[in-house]
């Protein structure tokens, strides 16, 4: 397949009169055009998987959080006591102490590493998960197969969580959770790609992403119903559902054929393109694929050649760095924001309904923004993003709480937008050989900003410079190099390097 498309182009007149052959990626993208029931369902189906990915990701806001309290005895104690100063019979959790891992397990005045580790390990082992799965979806696995079984494993980590008996437990499978939620987001965004043609492309992506964030929105609706119960039951509820999903899913999904067709199983791939094309299309260009002078590439044996693809040549090495620069300052404010919203002032439940209703909007700005040129849209959504998370600090020291929350909304509004054009753009940016292997690294550098929120937003109990100022100056920076990404508003997916590069040389 890599030899398919020469690099040098001769303009011997004999050979321009002689018409070209329709390449893979042509055939792929008229077997696709009629986008109809079956490539919807499909699509929905995997965008489901970011329904329960938000959950595991955003579940520790109730979980981990610090419950409020009150004084038993008024002459020692006061709402402004420090609790870890006062005795205790003076002072009692308002709720059951079952309601968080910090009041069951006695962790009010534990140190912030200790607060903060089950979460922080959580985002480390995403980060993790994501390096060593990633290539398998490239390679041998498959984007489908990988989705499901990720999927699964993480449900059922998500189930035993609530065996738990202590934070060192709690934080080892916090561990698992988010090894095996590392590369779900990337193979539903990818196999959604690939699986409809351009016209479809940002549209389908779009929903994958808006299903997380209904995710999102369904923790606050758990978390009320369950505030006077353990917090185990979040993870019941959020559990078990996703692992029912993941068995039919493993019946219902089907592969990406441009995958199969890369990996030599050309009678799978057409027969995903029958079934997808109506009856007498369908049939042709299956045809045209078997008339197709060179055969697809067989599968590499080595487990990361992808890896070693995207880091041979200068042009995929250097926009692979420039992605992961800009995804790690958008995965540190965003999942950092969420983290902090208990030193806001305001009523949690509320604080993070609000963050997560402020996603649906984002996705109808994302949707609208297909027409749009996705650099620049990503570098001033960045930018704005910055500005209001540092302004937020400056209201927050100067008394106006009311405008603290507007501007962190605005912050987390804009950074969720600027989060679902960037990874839509990625996987625009890299061919169907390193697509999978690209955006995972670009999702791992989300996850490794993650990591820092946590930790950020503990150190932010004495000065929120620590948290919303440090996220609006790396998010603002972060964006800056989106000039090293090209733009690929309307571009067709390449499927090889070589294609890749052949497309950029000719439509300079």
């Amino acid at each position: 397949m890599d030899e398919s498309i020469p690099i040098l182009i001769q303009s011997d007149s004999t050979e321009q009169d002689v018409p070209k052959p329709e390449s893979f990626d042509e055939i792929i993208e008229k077997s696709l055009r009629h986008f109809g029931w079956q490539q919807f369902s499909q699509s929905f189906f995997v965008s489901l998987t970011g329904f329960f990915e938000a959950q595991q990701a955003f579940i520790g806001i109730y979980t981990d959080a610090n419950p409020a309290w009150h004084c038993n005895n008024s002459t020692i104690c006061s709402s402004g006591s420090d609790i870890c100063k006062l005795p205790k019979s003076a002072w009692s959790w308002d709720g059951p102490s079952s309601q968080s891992i910090i009041s069951q397990w006695g962790l009010e005045c534990a140190s912030s590493f200790v607060a903060g580790l089950p979460q922080s390990s959580f985002f480390v082992e995403c980060l993790t998960g994501g390096i060593l799965l990633s290539s398998a979806a490239d390679s041998s696995l498959g984007r489908r197969n990988l989705l499901v079984l990720c999927c699964f494993m993480m449900s059922l980590a998500s189930f035993a969580i609530v065996f738990s008996t202590n934070v060192w437990i709690y934080s080892a499978l916090k561990f698992l959770i988010g090894f095996f939620r590392s590369t779900i987001g990337t193979c539903a965004l990818v196999l959604q790609a690939e699986k409809v043609s351009r016209e479809w492309r940002f549209r389908m992506g779009t929903l994958t992403l808006f299903s997380f964030a209904l995710g999102f929105l369904s923790l606050p609706a758990i978390g009320y119903v369950n505030k006077d119960s353990s917090w185990k039951y979040l993870y019941l509820w959020t559990s078990i559902p996703a692992i029912c999903y993941s068995i039919f899913a493993c019946y219902f999904v089907t592969e990406s054929p441009r995958w199969l067709f890369m990996q030599g199983r050309q009678e799978e791939a057409m027969a995903i393109i029958k079934g997808t094309a109506p009856t007498e299309d369908g049939a042709k260009l299956s045809a045209s694929l078997l008339e197709m002078p060179l055969k697809p590439s067989a599968p590499s044996a080595v487990y990361y050649s992808s890896m070693i693809k995207l880091f041979k040549k200068r042009w995929a090495s250097q926009r692979i760095l420039a992605a992961i620069v800009i995804t790690f300052g958008i995965g540190m404010v965003y999942y950092g924001m969420p983290l902090g919203l208990g030193h806001l002032g305001f009523d949690i439940y509320l604080s993070v309904t609000f963050n997560a209703l402020i996603e649906i909007p984002s996705f109808a700005v994302t949707y609208f923004l297909e027409n749009c040129r996705r650099r620049y849209s990503l570098l001033a959504f960045t930018s704005i993003s910055g500005i209001c998370s540092i302004l937020s600090v400056v209201v927050g020291n100067n008394g106006l709480k009311g405008a603290k929350i507007w501007l962190e909304l605005a912050s987390f509004f804009s950074v969720r937008v600027a989060c679902n054009v960037s990874l839509i753009h990625i996987i625009e940016v890299f061919p169907t050989c390193v697509r999978n292997t690209s955006t995972a690294l670009a999702r791992q550098a989300i996850a490794f900003g993650a990591i820092f929120g946590p930790f950020l937003v503990a150190a932010a109990r004495k000065n929120d410079l620590f948290s919303y100022g440090v996220f609006g100056v790396v998010i603002f920076c972060s964006g800056i190099f989106v000039a090293y990404l090209p733009e690929t508003k309307g571009v067709a997916l390449s499927d090889t390097m070589e294609q890749q590069e052949y497309k950029e040389i000719n439509t300079v």
